[in-house]
């Protein structure tokens, strides 16, 4: 069984939630709960709208399709860039969240190869959310890289390939520039899912010491 990386969270307990279930709850305290929660479902919907749509969506659908009301959107962000700022900021600390994980879990004993095709596959889905967001609304401006992403990834890269070589699972002649290059050109929404694992399971092929064994992981990963 594998360790549990430090920070971690047990089976069956959500993040943010208490244990003993009888601590009264804080008028202040549920009002910055439904503050964070009104936030979340403001950039879920805009970041699906967006996606989906363009930057002709407006602030009114957006206000409902999240549940809110359109003054509680505009307390949450003033105009649409900040928006659209907010979602791209989302995405990016979620990698960031992701590659501290993955860095955590090798060195809790993890397999590197596996957690390479997990963050293969996460930041796949992200980077084409991201780059569909930013391809519609590019003309609001104000939109740019994220400094600490190349910084960090780079960084969790480069373990990820020390740990890949000492356990035999990379090809030997992979370094943390390949994976970064990779990296950068996954595929994201604009191919159907099955299409986007495919390429992946490829690039992962690519990379692999023993390529005959990266297909029915990629698969078992890809069926949950």
């Amino acid at each position: 069984m594998r360790s549990r990386p430090p920070g971690a969270l047990g089976c069956g307990i959500l993040r943010g939630t208490s244990q003993d279930g009888g601590c009264p709850v804080s008028a202040p305290h549920r009002l910055r709960a439904d503050a964070a929660r009104n936030r979340a479902n403001i950039l879920r919907a805009a970041r699906s709208l967006l996606a989906a749509h363009g930057e002709a969506v407006g602030i009114d659908e957006i206000a409902r399709e999240a549940g809110v009301a359109v003054g509680t959107l505009y307390r949450h962000f003033p105009t649409k860039a900040d928006l659209v700022r907010a979602i791209v900021a989302d995405l990016v600390q979620r990698i960031l969240m992701d590659l501290d994980e993955a860095v955590a879990r090798i060195d809790a004993g993890c397999g590197a190869f596996a957690e390479l095709t997990v963050l293969t596959e996460r930041i796949s889905e992200a980077a084409g959310v991201d780059r569909t967001i930013k391809a519609a609304v590019g003309n609001l401006g104000g939109i740019e890289a994220e400094p600490r992403l190349a910084e960090k990834s780079g960084a969790v890269l480069a373990r990820i390939v020390a740990a890949g070589h000492a356990e035999g699972s990379l090809h030997p002649d992979v370094t943390a520039a390949d994976l970064m290059l990779a990296m950068t050109n996954l595929p994201g929404d604009d191919l159907p899912p099955t299409a986007r694992r495919r390429w992946v399971q490829l690039i992962l092929r690519g990379l692999a010491a023993d390529p005959a064994g990266v297909g029915p992981a990629v698969r078992r990963r890809a069926l949950g």
